[in-house]
């Protein structure tokens, strides 16, 4: 078989080796800011849930030289070992930002992965940091995006896979690898990509592929710079290739439309909500027919939702108290929790909401179909719902929202970025400590060193 589209692999490498910060729009740096603070704010409460501690304690136990800080912890590990933590806790909440087409959460990878490099190294100033992670997201979501939703349905995790090569970017980049390195650190990465999406229905194993995903990333740069080679067609190559083999129906030119011009990283959207990204417009639809008409979750008989096939395979199906990952992931959960609570943030998902009555009730009251006209719209609108509820009392009330709320479309501002971290680190920093990080992410650009910033995400919580 033919290469899927020659010299992609290489030209990608050129790109990302050559990025410097003066090349990078306005725009996109101050999105890749707001997405720093977003990313910290997951790690450091990712940080606190048990699937992240187990992975602490094994990396803690395997005693390697202590380089880089776990977040929120007060401890430090190998570079490699940081990175497996923290980009575990970045995606252990499903709070993470979200790169539509790609279907990858960037930030909870590249974060990680250019801090634990950067405390590393020592005397790293801002704006190396910003260009290393925006190199990350520019390559990284552009193999998502090659790869089409046909990787998603044939099984695989979009952030065990395409975000591995969000990880090697950035990683060699912070390196300083040359193009000729950054070609096999991505040739190295493709071949440990990897990540099912069955793990959605309970397994905290879904978190460990965003920390296995950095930690690949890693060691790839690192081999690389050794002058360990990996496979330099990686990405196009008609047999073997990572689009050949992860998706039956690749978009190879995807890789390279734009580049340079347009910039993917500054497409990234953020999420309101503590669940999956595919069903935020079905619940903010739920909410507003909610508030809109003053009802009360007795009040509704029956609530019908429209979605597209890729919302309806990732998310309707059918809900059982199997554990917080389930339940985040879960259209009939999320819908439920919203109908009483009006938000579907951090308390709505703890333990003790799982199998409540009122909710479990509430489910049997759900009907979810794939929409013939938001799967007409195509890709673009895979987030859309529309929905029906139909009253005790016989009256209906419909709304569509066909781009969810912190979409590129309908973006969260970054004072509202900035609110959500508040919210979610409350209980894992000082107030005082909260205005620090958020003073010094806001003008990042201009920090000459990170040992601040560095010092107040990595202390422990016990300081909060």
């Amino acid at each position: 078989m033919p290469p899927l589209l020659e010299g992609a692999s290489r030209t990608l490498a050129e790109f990302s080796s050559a990025i410097r910060y003066p090349d990078i729009p306005p725009e996109v740096i101050e999105r890749m800011k707001t997405s720093v603070l977003d990313s910290l704010g997951c790690c450091l409460w990712g940080a606190t849930l048990p699937w992240t501690q187990h992975v602490q304690a094994m990396v803690e136990a395997e005693g390697a030289e202590p380089v880089a800080s776990i977040m929120g912890q007060g401890v430090r590990a190998s570079v490699a070992g940081a990175v497996l933590v923290n980009a575990t806790a970045g995606h252990a909440f499903e709070l993470d930002d979200i790169h539509k087409e790609s279907i990858v959460h960037a930030g909870s990878i590249a974060v990680p992965v250019v801090l634990a490099l950067a405390e590393q190294r020592g005397n790293t100033d801002g704006r190396t940091l910003l260009a290393a992670m925006t190199a990350g997201y520019e390559i990284g979501t552009r193999v998502g995006n090659a790869a089409t939703m046909d990787l998603f349905f044939r099984g695989f995790h979009p952030q065990g896979t395409s975000g591995v090569f969000v990880a090697a970017a950035s990683a060699a980049h912070m390196l300083g690898l040359d193009a000729g390195h950054t070609q096999h650190a991505l040739g190295i990465v493709g071949s440990q990509a990897g990540g099912l999406m069955a793990a959605q229905e309970g397994a905290m194993v879904k978190r460990l592929h965003c920390g296995r995903a950095a930690q690949s990333g890693v060691y790839a740069a690192q081999l690389a710079k050794r002058g360990f080679t990996g496979i330099t067609d990686v990405l196009e190559a008609g047999y073997g290739g990572y689009l050949s083999t992860y998706s039956g129906k690749p978009n190879a030119a995807r890789l390279t439309d734009g580049l340079g011009s347009v910039w993917e990283a500054g497409k990234v959207g953020y999420k309101p909500h503590a669940c999956v990204t595919s069903i935020h417009a079905a619940l903010d639809a739920l909410a507003h027919l909610m508030k809109a008409h003053s009802l009360t979750p007795d009040d509704i008989a029956r609530v019908e939702v429209g979605l597209s096939p890729m919302t309806y395979t990732h998310c309707a199906w059918e809900y059982k108290a199997q554990g917080v990952t389930a339940a985040q992931m879960n259209l009939y959960y999320g819908l439920a929790v919203m109908a009483y609570d009006g938000m579907a943030f951090v308390a709505q998902y703890s333990e003790d909401r799982l199998a409540e009555p009122r909710v479990m009730d509430f489910i049997q009251r759900i009907e979810a179909r794939v929409d013939p006209e938001i799967e007409a719209m195509g890709p673009p609108f895979r987030h859309a719902a529309r929905m029906r509820v139909t009253l005790r009392d016989g009256r209906q009330h419909s709304h569509e929202i066909l781009h969810r709320r912190g979409s590129p479309e309908n973006p969260l501002s970054a004072a509202e970025v900035e609110y959500k971290f508040r919210h979610v680190v409350a209980s894992c920093l000082r107030a005082t400590d909260i205005d620090r990080v958020v003073s010094l992410v806001a003008r990042l650009e201009q920090l000459e060193h990170l040992n601040e910033l560095m010092a107040l995400i990595a202390a422990p919580r016990a300081q909060a």
